[in-house]
């Protein structure tokens, strides 16, 4: 049992590394694109229209109809992912260290994230602010085709200083604890979170149970990247940890969301500028919360800033997670 808690370690730490050298891979296959892939098929097969029924009987059948789709989902994930990683083991124990090592990379998107935000702050530096709206969309779900400067950038630092949770801290503490097994469960329901459980007309109902479970797997996660966040601060010479921790305890509430505040508010609290406000999405006007103080204008070097604040959050704890595991052996 040592052995392959010792495997699990070495494959996990392996993982972190190829994620900070590698990132996400474009043009093989990768896991979470299949499971958004299947997200998708099962919507078409799932999904009904009204055709004379009430309200109630509509909103009843496609809740139903979304708690269908979670539990295929959930259930091909974990029956998929586990038979990959005991077939590996059942070859050798190091080729199931191989294969979580690989499967671990596949689900951290510390380096993605970094990468594509940093396109946009790339593009406005050399003055293509087109160029850095599209780069931009490749990321955030609102519209970007009319944000100004400002605007492109609060956005790049939101979609950083969020998907720290739910990009890296969550996949990483699920995947130490449970493999990639329980890593691939929650990009799962994080991926149909982010496809099926949106706040419109389409979604409100179908994408419920999906919606709920994500909420109860980031709870922790969320509120743990937040005091990373703050924690993180200490060590960076441009943050301001003091600023971070008041600010993440008095806005990290305003979201609609239980959880979507707690990161983005202690990021802004750190970076001492405001986040949030107006934006929209698919052509309709939404008002975003606004989170932190606006005691300097926002600049275009407060992007690469997010990705320091995200990877030494990351780093505080790897280390202590590390430290832990090598009291407990």
């Amino acid at each position: 049992m040592r052995l392959y808690l010792y495997l699990h370690m070495i494959a996990f730490a392996a993982g972190c590394v190829l994620d900070l050298i590698i990132g996400d891979p474009y043009n093989i296959p990768h896991p979470v694109r299949a499971i958004g892939s299947l997200i998708s098929a099962l919507e078409k097969k799932l999904y009904i229209s009204r055709n004379g029924r009430s309200d109630d009987e509509l909103n009843r059948a496609l809740r139903r109809r979304g708690t269908l789709l979670f539990m295929t989902v959930v259930i091909l994930t974990l029956s998929v992912s586990a038979a990959i990683v005991a077939a590996a083991y059942l070859i050798h124990p190091c080729a199931g260290a191989v294969a979580e090592a690989i499967l671990t990379c596949y689900i951290l998107a510390g380096r993605c994230l970094c990468n594509e935000s940093m396109k946009v702050s790339r593009d406005l530096k050399a003055g293509d602010i087109d160029k850095a709206r599209f780069d931009l969309s490749m990321i955030v779900g609102r519209d970007t085709d009319k944000l100004d400067e400002a605007g492109i950038i609060r956005a790049a630092v939101e979609t950083v200083a969020e998907n720290a949770s739910d990009g890296v801290i969550a996949p990483f503490i699920y995947t130490f604890i449970g493999g990639p097994v329980a890593g691939l469960l929650y990009k799962a329901v994080n991926t149909m979170d982010s496809m099926i459980a949106y706040h419109n007309e389409r979604y409100e109902h179908f994408g419920k149970t999906a919606a709920a479970a994500d909420d109860v797997l980031n709870f922790i996660p969320s509120r743990l990247c937040a005091l990373l966040f703050c924690i993180a601060s200490f060590f960076i010479p441009f943050a301001h940890a003091a600023e971070a921790f008041r600010i993440w305890r008095r806005d990290r509430r305003r979201h609609q969301s239980p959880n979507s505040a707690q990161s983005e508010s202690a990021c802004a609290g750190a970076l001492g500028i405001r986040l949030g406000g107006p934006c929209s999405y698919k052509g309709v006007p939404s008002m975003h919360p606004y989170l932190g103080d606006d005691k300097r204008p926002v600049n275009v070097k407060d992007i690469a800033r997010a990705n320091i604040m995200m990877f030494t959050a990351a780093g505080i704890l790897m280390a202590v997670l590390c430290f832990a595991v090598l009291i407990l052996l």
